[in-house]
């Protein structure tokens, strides 16, 4: 009998293992994103099924499953690029997937494997079939969009907080919310009265506005329009052709290793400690608190990439006396905990 039936497909590395082989790797690699709403009966057996195809090739990375689609972020092998691709086409639900290449990358985006199946790739609060997912807005390129920015529309982050903070298209409604379930009601709430009006849509790769635009045609909006690609092609269409003028000022957040890709050389957001000009976003040194929030280098030096004194201390003691400490405690970690709070206060 194999003595592996039965287990879940997954990579049991530990985190500073997995980190430790990837930086072993004597080759390149791309980092990619795609989504695609498309219907997946059984999200387990597609789970096994591309779990099993992209090990072999060496992919990386964090992917989503539901039975309405697809929602991938990747680092690929440069050598096995082409057969990643092919290996991808070979699925009817993803063939001509359009890959959305990052254009900051040192291949040290992912260092693992993750496939999770859930109920929705995308969380937006609503039960499936409330819209009709489908009847989606314009998608419009680089150019068009600026057109439209230029023509007086209105310009929608349909990002949270944290990501808007620290870059955002010039004059954007960039809502304070911290999840996308909280973002839709507040979005339409802010478009009220605006249903005749251009409405421009935009967010990281495209997914949470392919929602939002069937969301907002679903409430009456008749000219909703979302930037193809989010982001990330955007900054690529901008590389590829000098004449686009870029209209995003700052960072790209990205939900990976790298925390950014930087589009624009303007740096907007503030250290959350010492309030000086920086847009570097950290995970706290603390692995119990794990918390994001924008650090810079002079205080990742002097408070030892931790958010707080207690941080501090609590990372400064032995691996073994920190996990003693956590035993028995339910759940400690705070990871993408991204509630707003003042950091000001804490090392004087």
């Amino acid at each position: 009998m194999d003595p592996n039936a039965g287990k879940k497909l997954i990579n049991r590395l530990g985190r500073d293992e997995a980190i430790a082989a990837l930086h072993t790797e004597n080759f390149a690699r791309r980092t990619t994103s795609f989504y695609r709403y498309v219907d997946i009966p059984d999200t387990e057996a597609m789970r096994d099924k591309l779990y099993r195809e992209w090990s072999e090739l060496g992919v990386f990375g964090r992917v989503y499953l539901a039975n309405e689609g697809i929602n991938a972020q990747i680092s690929v092998p440069e050598p096995n690029w082409d057969k990643f691709i092919d290996v991808l086409n070979s699925n009817p639900e993803f063939i001509n997937m359009h890959q959305k290449i990052a254009i900051e990358d040192d291949g040290k985006s992912f260092f693992k494997l993750m496939l999770k199946t859930k109920n929705q790739i995308v969380a937006d609060g609503l039960e499936y079939g409330d819209y009709d997912i489908s009847n989606v807005g314009t998608h419009l390129d680089a150019k068009a969009w600026n057109e439209a920015m230029d023509e007086g529309a209105i310009v929608v982050d349909m990002r949270n907080h944290y990501e808007s903070e620290i870059g955002h298209f010039e004059g954007a409604i960039c809502p304070q919310s911290e999840t996308f379930r909280e973002e839709l009601p507040k979005v339409l709430e802010n478009l009220k009265g605006k249903e005749d009006d251009k409405i421009l849509l935009y967010c990281t790769g495209g997914i949470r506005c392919e929602k939002t635009s069937a969301y907002l045609k679903h409430h009456g909006f008749n000219d909703v329009n979302q930037l193809n690609g989010g982001i990330i092609d955007y900054a690529r269409q901008l590389e590829n052709n000098k004449d686009i003028e870029n209209k995003f000022i700052g960072k790209n957040f990205v939900f990976d290793e790298r925390l950014g890709e930087r589009i624009s050389d303007d740096i907007i957001s503030n250290c959350h400690q010492c309030g000086e000009s920086s847009d570097d976003h950290v995970n706290c040194k603390n692995k119990t608190c794990n918390l994001l929030f924008i650090q810079c280098e002079k205080c990742q030096k002097a408070n030892g990439g931790c958010c707080s004194p207690e941080c501090l201390e609590y990372s400064q003691l032995p691996e073994e006396e920190q996990i003693l400490q956590r035993k028995g405690k339910k759940n400690n970690s705070r990871f993408h905990n991204h509630q707003k709070r003042d950091l000001s206060k804490g090392f004087k």
